[in-house]
């Protein structure tokens, strides 16, 4: 087997793994595939929280199609746990099979697993490989990588803008900058995530629904609004959605006895949590305990949809990881930025993002860029064991 044959079926159980990405969270995305002699045995991706993982997805294919994999190679997209959670560990199931190699494309930053599933295999007498497509993994589970090294969701903010950074007019007027297949594909966005924030201005402004239109999905994200006064008026077309999909609605303010106000109450019948997290500075919301509330809460991954000013405090408060930013081919002239941020002296002081990413979409431009040492850190956090 040479290292371009593993690059391929790895790149392959990596296909399986996207084709799961709106339906696994909490747990990551992972697919696998078993191999011999060129020729697949089993597959299989990662089923909804409480179905069997990868491995055992691909173990069963390849019982049913009546091959054994005994001497096989399994590719796999993570290390195979090594715990009993949701469902028993899967490394004991590959380890029963007897394959004679397993290639791995990351490690488990699970503290539950770490490790331990590359060092059982090992123990069996299982040739193991890894590192094989390690960046394109991570792209997948950046948020359960985030979460599990960190304890804190990957957070992405997406933007709609100009090519002269014009977010909106003079006169609040954003619908739309960009066009319509750039809405769309930010709606595959929001489908992947977990959760979709946004603030008291664009929810006064524009009364958005934030579910997900444009793209199917069996596993609608949930909503969360920051409403430091929880001023939010009970009317919120969002609060409609909420009711209707069976996604819980977040409420993070700063007044500390809202949760158990009448009007949490009369919400909490249309299915809406109201968190009060208050910081320092009156009516603000505490934006990196919010973070941890979250990660606690098994959210790998917030998609941001909001104004300059949430945008901008959340860029300011290290809480955002990426941009997702879709550039129209237009010029608005003297209006509305896409961040609100503190006014700097020397360039040194300004914060930098890398770009991974340039694609058009329709007659726009979608661009990526994220904080190179918060990925760096991702890395490190699945790299720390190697076999």
């Amino acid at each position: 087997m040479t290292d371009t044959d593993d690059i391929k079926w790895m790149r392959h159980a990596l296909a399986l793994a996207r084709g799961v990405m709106n339906t696994t969270t909490p747990n990551p995305r992972v697919g696998c595939v078993i191999v011999r002699d060129g020729r697949i045995l089993g597959e299989g991706a990662t089923q909804p929280p409480g179905g069997p993982h990868a491995e055992i997805c691909a173990l069963r294919d390849a019982a049913v199609r009546g091959e054994s994999v005994r001497d096989a190679t399994l590719y796999v997209t993570l290390e195979p746990c090594s715990h009993f959670g949701r469902t028993p560990p899967c490394v004991d199931a590959v380890i029963a099979a007897q394959p004679a190699r397993v290639v791995i494309a990351m490690g488990d930053p699970n503290p539950q697993v770490n490790g331990q599933g590359l060092a059982r295999l090992q123990a069996a007498g299982i040739s193991v490989i890894t590192g094989v497509c390690t960046e394109e993994s991570l792209e997948i589970n950046a948020g359960f990588v985030a979460r599990m090294s960190r304890g804190t969701p990957w957070v992405w903010v997406k933007m709609a803008a100009s090519l002269d950074g014009r977010s909106a007019l003079h006169n609040g007027v954003s619908q739309w900058i960009t066009g319509e297949d750039a809405r769309a594909d930010g709606h595959a966005w929001r489908a992947r995530s977990c959760i979709v924030l946004t603030g008291m201005g664009t929810l006064l402004k524009d009364n958005p629904r934030l579910n997900v239109r444009s793209v199917s999905t069996t596993r609608p994200p949930r909503r969360a609004i920051i409403d430091g006064r929880f001023e939010v008026p009970e009317n919120a077309l969002l609060f409609d959605s909420a009711h209707v999909d069976g996604v819980e609605t977040l409420i993070f303010t700063a007044q500390p006895d809202a949760a158990s106000s009448g009007k949490a109450a009369r919400l909490a019948q249309r299915n809406v949590r109201v968190i009060a997290l208050p910081s320092a500075v009156a009516d603000r919301v505490d934006l990196p305990a919010m973070m941890h509330w979250l990660g606690r809460h098994e959210i790998n991954e917030v998609h941001v949809e909001a104004g300059a000013g949430l945008g901008g405090a959340l860029v300011s408060a290290g809480c955002v990881d990426e941009l997702l930013v879709y550039l129209a081919p237009v010029l608005l002239g003297d209006a509305a930025g896409m961040l609100k941020l503190p006014m700097i002296e020397h360039l040194d002081s300004a914060r930098r993002f890398a770009f991974t990413d340039v694609a058009r979409v329709g007659a726009d431009l979608r661009l990526r860029a994220r904080d190179a040492a918060r990925w760096q850190a991702l890395h490190h956090a699945i790299m720390s064991q190697k076999a």
